[in-house]
């Protein structure tokens, strides 16, 4: 495999002390032995490979899921659990200059869509996620943040058709929420989980359609004739189709097409213990909505029904033992800095893990167009809990040659650029992110 980290970012260190395995009683997948063949062959179980093989198999198709860990094991398994708007990093300036105004307005209309696509399927199959939060809130960091809330508050109601809730911050206390910001905007779609219980519903459905997963089987090559031949250490899978669905744990060579056309960059969460009342007093901040501030690396926090605090942040270009050491330091000061009366609350559980930027930042799904009958969705900039599952029901119609479903926006069908300086490309935000830390935005 041609990976542009190190593999120790492809291992079992930068996980090993995530809260959400704990949360569950994985089935265990074993791996793919012999020779099979299927309609349709998915590599990697995340949100993306998962719902594309339960709408696959509710169609009536044979789909084999091939992932080198197990269930969740990627950044499906370790995110914030926000299944929240997103998808694009890009600002509305951006995306108007580059697809059209038409464009852009189909593109924020398909978040809430892919936010209700993920509440259906948890309602439908009855999946336990621990959901809570009404909506999501943005904390403003500055005065000058709050005072750009008006103008957001009206991009949110022009764009999604709900009206955003703005909080001043001499309200904020009887929000349970701290007085170290300074106002709140809520926006009323979206909500949180538990991603690893979400995830692992999705494998549960899938199954239950008829899918089969296969657990610790990395793809070694992939070879294309009349059909895709997939090899595993102790498999050979033949397929009609193929969907690629290993986002951030891309290789640049599992297809050669992926080469350049993603990003990846690390996000570093932690949880503390369950917290008193009196703890939580004592910070002020008794709200369980998911929030997240205004800054460039922006911090995304939560008060979980058991009363663990989650919080989360974006921090690291590199990926070894001493560059996880740092993370876990940073995060806990950016922790003690914004809830100080939590400094010698006990946080047992950090890790990190891959998330993919495009160089255009929005998310693709569609063909690859070097291998006819093969398809990807990639690059959800941090927010993949909604749009990678609508991603996957899109793909799922596409592997089917039809017109999908669901809203298919332009944008989304826009194949990513290559990032500059190909397997180097990490070296490109390496300034990025020194300036903006330097500047504490």
């Amino acid at each position: 495999m041609m990976r542009i980290y190190p593999p120790h970012a492809y291992g079992e260190a930068p996980r090993a002390n995530c809260y959400w395995p704990t949360t569950v009683d994985a089935e265990a997948n074993p791996p793919a032995r012999g020779t099979l063949t299927a309609d349709v062959a998915i590599i990697g179980a995340g949100f993306t490979g998962l719902s594309a093989a339960l709408h696959l198999a509710q169609d009536g198709a044979d789909v084999i899921v091939l992932e080198a860990h197990d269930v969740g094991w990627g950044a499906s398994g370790r995110n914030g659990g926000f299944c929240c708007l997103g998808g694009s990093a890009a600002s509305d300036k951006a995306l108007a200059r580059q697809f059209g105004e038409d464009a852009r307005r189909e593109f924020r209309m398909t978040e809430p869509q892919a936010v209700k696509l993920a509440e259906d399927l948890i309602t439908r199959h009855d999946m336990q996620v621990d959901r809570h939060s009404d909506g999501e809130t943005v904390m403003a960091h500055t005065p000058a943040a709050y005072a750009g809330f008006d103008k957001r508050a009206q991009d949110i109601e022009r764009d999604y058709g709900v009206t955003p809730t703005l909080t001043p911050k001499d309200a904020l206390a009887q929000n349970g929420m701290s007085g170290s910001f300074h106002g709140a905007l809520t926006t009323p779609i979206g909500f949180s989980l538990n991603p690893m219980k979400y995830v692992q519903g999705l494998a549960t459905a899938a199954r239950a359609a008829g899918v089969r997963i296969s657990g610790r089987s990395p793809v070694q090559r992939i070879e294309q004739g009349r059909s895709f031949t997939l090899t595993t250490a102790e498999a050979r899978i033949q397929a009609r189709r193929l969907i690629v669905a290993t986002n951030g744990y891309s290789s640049d060579d599992l297809p050669d097409w992926m080469k350049g056309r993603y990003l990846p960059t690390q996000s570093n969460v932690l949880v503390t213990r369950p917290m008193t009342g009196d703890e939580l007093a004592a910070q002020g901040w008794t709200t369980r909505q998911a929030c997240f501030d205004d800054r460039f690396f922006l911090h995304y926090f939560r008060l979980m029904p058991d009363n663990r605090m989650l919080f989360g942040m974006r921090d690291g270009l590199f990926s070894a033992p001493w560059a996880d050491a740092r993370m876990d330091h940073n995060i806990r000061q950016h922790f003690d800095t914004m809830f100080p009366a939590w400094r010698d609350v006990d946080a047992p559980h950090r890790w990190h893990g891959l998330l993919s930027l495009a160089r255009d930042l929005t998310p693709y799904v569609g063909p690859i167009d070097t291998m006819p009958g093969a398809f990807t969705a990639l690059s959800y900039h941090g927010n993949g809990v909604a749009m990678a599952t609508y991603a996957g029901a899109l793909l799922a119609d596409l592997a089917q040659d039809r017109t999908p479903g669901n809203t298919y926006p332009r944008i989304m069908q826009s194949p990513p650029k290559r990032w500059p300086l190909g397997r180097f490309r990490r070296a490109w935000f390496w300034p990025v992110y020194a300036a903006m830390w330097a500047t504490g935005a």
